[in-house]
């Protein structure tokens, strides 16, 4: 196995236990997450609801990028939605700012898939 390669699976690895850890924890432990959602978006369904849809969300995103087949999209999303997260959580940025590097490693997965492809 290369450097790259190794390089590649730690990434992979990393990413997706930032993905894989949040809906697990939130089957025991709900109120921990739910606060991390907008308000404006609280409310739409029963907290439960919106929890693990997203927690479904997340284990996709999370399988997906750890299969390392066309990972170009769900890494380019986890970026998006951890800084999306990270965004309507200012107030928590000192909790929130490794979710900033987690972003970025999920932003490197995407532009290294997509100069494999090409």
């Amino acid at each position: 196995m290369t450097y790259d390669k190794i390089a590649n699976l730690l990434l992979r690895l990393g990413v997706a236990f930032a993905f894989l850890y949040p809906p697990f924890n939130a089957i025991s432990n709900p109120d921990s997450w739910i606060g991390y959602f907008p308000s404006f978006i609280q409310g739409i369904a029963p907290d439960a609801v919106l929890l693990h849809s997203f927690g479904v969300v997340e284990a996709l995103i999370a399988l997906w990028i750890l299969s390392g087949r066309k990972i170009f999209l769900p890494s380019l999303g986890a970026g998006i939605i951890l800084v999306t997260i990270l965004l309507f959580n200012l107030n928590n940025f000192e909790i929130l700012f490794r979710d900033l590097s987690i972003a970025m490693m999920a932003f490197a997965l995407a532009v290294s898939a997509r100069g494999a492809s090409r």
